[in-house]
């Protein structure tokens, strides 16, 4: 493999960059190819070097030339760097690695579909999902979005590490990224060496199930927000005690729906406070913004996405992934019911997260069975959950779990938030993982880990960082 320089939107020069070639379908290993780009952050002591350690940021859809240098930076311990060469990729479809692009406009890369309150505002999802169907499968990306898969870019994996001349990798992998490396686990049991899954998705990977799962992660998760606010009521605003503050966010989101702020309705609303939920430092950020919109104006920086290249493979991907995954239900009554259902059990987000996504009018029917997670190959895994995580709940962690069997142990901590093994979280869940990667020390039997009143203080450089791999992950 020839490493050299990376593209010029990975400014950093410590990463070296390589593409390789891939079977664009599997199935026909001769047939067409498309490029996977990867990054390398080279181990510092070669002697000491054990192999490799390949990220991914999650998604489906996210980017990772530049996650191995930002997660370093972050505050890994000099030892991990040492270990192992640190391997980034974007995997098909993404960035550089042969992007798709579906020519969506702005309004439809906001893919969350809109909280709907009755049976009619479902039926106007299910058109808005189905223009973005048609968008793709009329775009010139629409031969290949059917082979834009977790199996294929687990096999891309494989294909990555032969590149690489290793018998084996080992993987840190992050919210959907789980699921990628519990595939990778089970379609290539012996080329495993030490795998980490940070905020687990359940056994299904992206599925209906997981969608709908987001609105539970929600109720888990507002709480936090909510006792944080209440205790700071005069600056805010928000309402003197939790319950309070739950009660005035559906009023605020009823509101909007009625009459919007320069355009943000209670759907925009309800979406972004979830995904500013995702790590607590984000609480005045939500705070804020809500007093804004209390004060009928708009929080500063809320723009529709900008119809990049960037962005049209991120969102392309992530649409094949999930309507390529899994067969999704095609009939609007199923989701009618599902919202009534999830809007009643989890009123904060449930109205959308159950609502119609555009794999209910995907013109193309998986071309395979999902992977269905393992436990046969060895005992190697080690998942890492937090109690109220917004996007991957606890209860679909303990599914893939319990799938897992004797090849995993998982660490749960508690606390709120998305990622639970970063370095700047919790010392417990973050020497779990360290331990492993970097001692093969995991636990004997499952862990629970005590909440922390604070995160470690960070060096400005280590906050930049963090900034960088929590906002990646707040995207997804």
């Amino acid at each position: 493999m020839n490493w050299g320089k990376c593209p010029a939107d990975v400014t950093s020069p410590l990463l070296q960059c390589a593409s390789i070639e891939v079977p664009l379908d599997y199935r026909n290993p001769d047939g067409k190819k498309i490029s996977v780009e990867i990054s390398r952050l080279p181990s510092g002591s070669p002697a000491k070097r054990r192999g490799v350690l390949l990220f991914n940021p999650g998604g489906p859809g996210g980017t990772g030339l530049t996650l191995p240098l930002e997660i370093a930076q972050a505050g890994l311990p000099t030892n991990l760097p040492a270990e192992y060469d640190l391997i980034g990729f974007d995997p098909r479809g993404v960035g550089h690695s042969s992007p798709v692009n579906c020519g969506l406009t702005p309004e439809q890369l906001v893919l969350d579909p809109k909280y709907a309150h009755n049976d009619s505002e479902v039926v106007a999802a299910s058109a808005f999902a189905k223009g973005i169907a048609q968008r793709c499968a009329a775009s010139d990306s629409a031969p290949v979005l059917p082979f834009l898969t977790t199996a294929n870019t687990a096999r891309d994996m494989d294909r990555i590490r032969a590149a690489l001349g290793e018998a084996k990798i080992s993987y840190l992998g992050y919210s959907y990224g789980t699921y990628l490396g519990g595939a990778y686990a089970t379609l290539f049991p012996d080329r495993t060496d030490r795998m980490v899954l940070d905020s687990v998705l359940g056994p299904g990977g992206y599925d209906i199930t997981e969608a709908r799962r987001s609105a539970e992660g929600m109720q888990d998760r507002f709480p936090d927000f909510a006792k944080w606010a209440a205790a700071r009521d005069a600056s805010y605003g928000l309402g003197t005690t939790p319950t309070a503050v739950t009660a005035n966010f559906g009023k605020l989101a009823d509101k909007l729906d009625e009459t919007p702020v320069a355009g943000i309705d209670g759907s925009y609303f309800r979406l972004a406070a979830y995904g500013l939920t995702y790590q607590t430092r984000f609480f005045p950020r939500l705070a804020q913004a809500w007093q804004t919109l209390l004060a009928n104006q708009a929080p500063p920086g809320v723009v529709l996405p900008a119809p990049t290249p960037a962005k049209q493979s991120q969102i392309g991907t992530m649409i094949s992934v999930l309507c390529g995954d899994n067969a999704w239900p095609r009939t609007i009554s199923t989701y009618q019911d599902n919202v009534a259902r999830d809007r009643a059990a989890y009123p904060l987000i449930g109205g959308s997260t159950a609502n119609v996504l555009p794999c209910a009018h995907w013109p193309n029917q998986p071309i395979e069975a999902p992977v269905r997670l393992s436990d046969q190959g060895p005992s190697n895994l080690l998942l890492v959950q937090n109690t109220r995580d917004p996007a991957t709940p606890l209860s679909g962690a303990l599914e893939t779990r319990a799938r897992f069997g004797h090849r995993a142990r998982m660490v749960t901590v508690d606390q709120g938030g998305h990622g639970a093994g970063l370095p700047f979280l919790n010392s417990c869940g973050f020497n779990a993982v360290t331990d492993f990667l970097v001692n093969g020390t995991r636990p004997d039997t499952d862990k629970f880990c005590r909440a922390e009143a604070n995160a470690r203080e960070l060096s400005q450089q280590q906050q930049q960082a963090a900034d960088k791999v929590t906002d990646q992950l707040r995207q997804y």
